[in-house]
């Protein structure tokens, strides 16, 4: 690798050196301003010279996020890894939107708009706190994995439970297991967005039964991230020594 290309790699991918610190800074500093100038362009009060200057802004936040990427892909050893990486993923649908509307009626590409939302995930990727999460998702991996399939398969049992005990008292709100479906979900999160409810004596008290069951559901992943993000400071922490 030559030396331009090692320096740029050095900016573009480390925080080691003051030019990498102030290469992200300025990055987050960027993504802050185009989501307020997206934000302020739904305003309908805005007057044609500030949406105006307000497109000035956001040009000016594509062209450096497109150097941004275009860098970070000449730069990395893997280019189809990094185009296939969640953080690559991230920067080119932080930049697409922009692209697609070029030179097309808006209207018909107004759902792409939608994708300028991932320029939030694009100011996560460079917090500490998220890379620290990251690692805990990996450390706890299996477990969670585990955990979610004796979810669903709690769900499931559930629908199952509760289309037995109601359907015959309510066919429409319980008419099939599917339909069931909804009310074992908000149930076991402990949602109860009450637009469906059991009626029957057995109904209610297996709900009861599901209800304490929901309360481990939402409890024990925490437990298990919290555990997982513990060991990630540590580890973090190891290699800061």
């Amino acid at each position: 690798m030559n030396t331009f290309k090692s320096s740029v790699k050095k900016v573009v991918e480390t925080r080691r050196t003051k030019l990498g610190k102030l290469f992200d800074s300025f990055i987050q500093a960027l993504i802050i301003i185009s989501i307020i100038t997206f934000s302020l362009e739904t305003l309908p009060s805005l007057a044609l010279s500030e949406r105006t200057y307000l497109r000035y802004i956001e040009v000016f936040c594509i062209a450096v996020f497109t150097l941004e990427y275009l860098a970070r892909l000449w730069v990395a050893e893997n280019k189809t890894a990094f185009v296939t990486s969640f953080s690559g993923v991230i920067d080119l649908l932080a930049i697409l939107p922009f692209y697609l509307s070029l030179g097309l009626d808006l209207r018909s590409v107004r759902v792409f708009r939608l994708l300028r939302l991932f320029r939030v995930l694009k100011l996560a990727k460079y917090s500490n706190a998220l890379k620290r999460f990251h690692i805990a998702f990996r450390l706890a991996k299996e477990e969670l994995v585990l955990f979610f399939s004796v979810t669903i398969m709690l769900v499931f049992l559930s629908s199952v439970g509760i289309y037995y005990f109601e359907n015959a008292m309510q066919p429409e709100g319980f008419s099939s297991i599917f339909d069931s479906l909804w009310w074992a979900v908000i149930t076991l999160t402990t949602v109860g967005y009450g637009d469906i409810y059991p009626i029957t004596v057995g109904g209610r008290i297996f709900t009861f039964g599901i209800l304490m069951i929901g309360l481990g559901v939402v409890s024990i992943p925490a437990g298990i991230i919290a555990s997982a993000l513990g060991k990630a400071r540590k580890l973090e922490a190891k290699g800061k020594e």
